[in-house]
């Protein structure tokens, strides 16, 4: 008792503070159009900002269920809401839903159906072209016969976070966090611990899609009463700062919603509850310019595209996997949709990055970004062509690297290196060659000795991790064979490159 009045004055004290300095934001409520239910609540978008999801009722009686709906940003404005899916929606609840970056991954809170586990399951569900496929309970190893709800994906779908009454935690709810294996399967999910969870309820969980930043409610760290929303940052070790209250008017004394932010840190979207001049309860949906101070530390963009097979020019369902090519990591991984070969992939700031694109037949496609300096972050348009595998298919290797003038590789250059064994062992009857150009500074003959020796560097490379060395000849061509003229930086760029051909 004595704690909880010390509690309780320790959040008036705060509240008394924080309405003092009130955060500058103007929330903007939604068109009619989009808030045309009773009740609406839990908003996200994709990553490109195209699609709208929520959950929304009619009312409150128990027969109108929630289901989750989808608006479109057409013509500078949001489209009335449609049901998401014949194959999702269903006399159930179907809500607190999340969706991946790419928009093909969602996951929704349902409760007391036939397969449940507990009193509310997580659910998940994948969309080819315009399909959703039906909902599968996420099992055992995710779910509790505890509540389990208000999912949230990381942009590549293979991070969940989640909130849970399951033993195990520290307060009445807890966030818990699961990671997707390589065999498609789910980890057992981890409680995040302190100092994100508290002994009181921490819920919603939210996370921006850089990964670096996690939005949620909780009435167990100080705030204004109630549930308050706050943010916490990711350090370079992966630990979680002490949770920062995002401040009044945002919170008040009232229990708060979930809150979500968009890729660029631009806009955000909430829901209110209010009362209606009849007296109704409503809740409705908002959208905000985002305060410098809430913005999530690291600012995204996407790279978005198709996968053509280059030949015929089809759509390929393809892997796209994006490094961090500085500490060889493997930091997203996205499926191109094999109705469309349509991808997003979301790029932040701060990374230099190695993006491939495979597929069993294929030589793999290379492509390089550097966001590693201060630049405006702006969304790619990137399609994709992958070529078969047959003698004279060539391609680019776009992330070697090497100091000016000089053969060593660079340690950034591990990551490519180590796709191009992968590629040797997956397809051991394929012989190739290396082959290294420059363009014109210098002199012809040290131009042609360096892009021997660049080349030849590559290929050791490759020798002295197991390829055999008869499957894998060198070349250097100096500046004979340049793809731009050699009449801009820009161009000289690309004419300093590594090759490997398909003999």
């Amino acid at each position: 008792m004595a704690d909880f009045a010390r509690q309780q004055i320790q959040s008036a004290d705060f509240a008394a503070e924080a309405m003092k300095k009130p955060v500058s934001f103007n929330p903007v409520r939604l068109p009619e159009d989009v808030n045309r239910f009773e009740l609406q609540y839990f908003p996200s978008t994709t990553a490109d900002q195209r699609h709208l999801i929520f959950t929304a009722r009619l009312g409150h009686r128990p027969d109108q269920d929630e289901n989750i709906f989808v608006s479109q940003y057409r013509d500078n404005k949001w489209s009335p809401p449609s049901s998401i899916s014949p194959a999702i929606n269903t006399t159930a609840n179907e809500g607190a839903a999340t969706i991946s970056g790419d928009g093909k991954t969602l996951v929704f809170t349902s409760c007391n159906r036939s397969d449940s586990q507990g009193d509310c399951d997580l659910y998940i569900s994948f969309r080819s072209g315009d399909e959703w496929s039906k909902p599968k309970n996420m099992g055992s190893v995710v779910n509790s016969k505890a509540w389990d709800s208000q999912p949230s994906l990381s942009a590549d779908g293979r991070t969940l976070y989640f909130t849970s009454t399951r033993p195990g935690g520290i307060g009445k709810e807890d966030i818990w966090v699961t990671r997707l294996n390589e065999d498609g399967s789910w980890q057992k999910p981890e409680n995040m611990g302190e100092p994100v969870n508290s002994r009181g309820r921490d819920m919603a969980p939210f996370i921006h899609v850089s990964g670096s930043t996690l939005y949620f409610v909780s009435d167990g760290h100080l705030g204004m009463g109630g549930l308050d929303v706050f943010m916490t940052t990711q350090d370079n070790r992966s630990k979680w700062s002490d949770p920062e209250n995002m401040g009044y008017p945002l919170n008040t004394h009232a229990d708060e919603g979930s809150l979500f932010i968009t890729a660029d840190n631009k806009k955000g979207y909430y829901s209110r509850q209010e009362m209606t001049e009849a007296g109704a309860s409503t809740i409705q949906l908002y959208e905000l310019d985002v305060p410098e101070n809430w913005r999530s530390k690291v600012n995204s963009t996407y790279a978005q595209g198709r996968v053509f097979h280059a030949d015929t020019k089809k759509p390929i369902a393809a892997v796209v996997q994006l490094y961090d090519v500085s500490a060889d990591s493997l930091v997203q991984q996205v499926n191109s949709d094999k109705v469309s070969g349509d991808y997003t992939i979301v790029l932040s700031e701060g990374g230099q990055y190695g993006l491939y694109v495979s597929a069993p037949g294929f030589l793999m496609n290379s492509l390089s970004f550097d966001y590693t300096s201060e630049k405006a972050l702006s969304p790619v348009a990137l399609d994709v062509y992958l070529k078969p595998i047959k003698s004279g298919a060539a391609i680019v290797l776009n992330n070697l690297f090497f100091d000016t003038g000089q053969y060593k590789l660079e340690r950034k250059s591990k990551t490519e290196l180590d796709k191009l064994i992968t590629f040797m062992q997956q397809n051991p009857s394929v012989r190739i060659e290396i082959s290294g150009h420059t363009d014109d500074i210098g002199s012809d003959a040290d131009n042609k000795v360096l892009s021997e020796r660049r080349a030849r560097s590559v290929a050791d490379y490759l020798r002295s991790n197991k390829v055999p060395k008869d499957r894998i000849t060198s070349v250097g061509h100096g500046e004979s064979k340049p793809v731009k003229p050699n009449t801009s930086d820009e161009n000289r760029s690309q004419n300093r490159r590594i090759e490997m051909r398909v003999l």
